[in-house]
């Protein structure tokens, strides 16, 4: 299992940190934002593939903003993933 941390843009969390287990995504943490949120995403993709994520949370907006925690989370797993896989 391989630890990455993520700096968020965009959204109230300022950061987000989860393990993955080949392509699968574990212990995600947010760090800032709304408090339920930021409980509820991490057991609702706890063990979804980076894919599933992805293609569940990519392009959700939060009111006028253009990103949401759940699409930096998006992103988060994908950059991870390059990142595992030392793509740059």
């Amino acid at each position: 299992m391989t630890h990455f941390d993520y700096q968020t843009r965009g959204t109230c969390a300022r950061q987000i940190s989860l393990d993955l287990d080949g392509d699968t995504v574990h212990n995600v943490r947010f760090f800032g934002g709304c408090d339920g949120n930021l409980k509820a995403i991490p057991i609702l993709v706890e063990g979804l593939t980076v894919d599933q994520v992805a293609e569940k949370l990519s392009g959700i907006r939060c009111g006028a903003k253009n990103t949401s925690c759940g699409d930096q989370l998006a992103k988060a797993v994908q950059a991870a993933r390059a990142a595992q896989s030392g793509e740059p």
